[in-house]
């Protein structure tokens, strides 16, 4: 028992819990869009929730009891997502040609489904939240190396 009290105290379970409530906000909003909204994911909004969705599971795992070794398995999901987030970011943004992305069939890749503020739109949200993910696992295992 005192083992999880000891382990909630230490930074890295902190950095932990930040990395998984982010990954289950962001699957969250994802399935909101989805079911809720009505808004049909192209192939690479899929590929990105293949690799959002098990950091849920995967990290809160890790954390009872804390097991910062959990960067191993999580830091691919989270680094494959971001360059599938950034080339859709891109591809949406229209830097690459739609014809190099894998959308086909269904809804374009390159279609803005929602802008806002003007803006912010889901592949931004994408790039962010694994960006922040992958920040927050290295500095996870930094802090654990020393």
């Amino acid at each position: 028992m005192a083992n999880s009290v000891d382990s909630a105290k230490t930074p890295g379970w902190a950095l932990l819990f930040a990395c998984w409530l982010l990954a289950t906000i962001s699957s969250l909003g994802a399935l909101f869009l989805g079911e809720v909204m009505g808004l049909t994911p192209c192939v690479l909004c899929w590929y990105q929730r293949i690799c959002m969705f098990p950091l849920v599971l995967i990290l809160a795992a890790s954390l009872f009891p804390l097991d910062v070794k959990v960067v191993r398995y999580a830091f691919p999901l989270a680094v494959t997502g971001l360059g599938i987030a950034i080339f859709h970011l891109l591809v949406a943004q229209g830097l690459i040609a739609e014809t190099l992305s894998p959308c086909t069939q269904g809804v374009p890749c390159s279609a803005e489904q929602i802008e806002w503020f003007g803006f912010l739109t889901i592949p931004m949200l994408s790039v962010g939240a694994f960006a922040f993910i992958t920040a927050l696992l290295i500095t996870t295992q930094l802090k654990a190396s020393k």
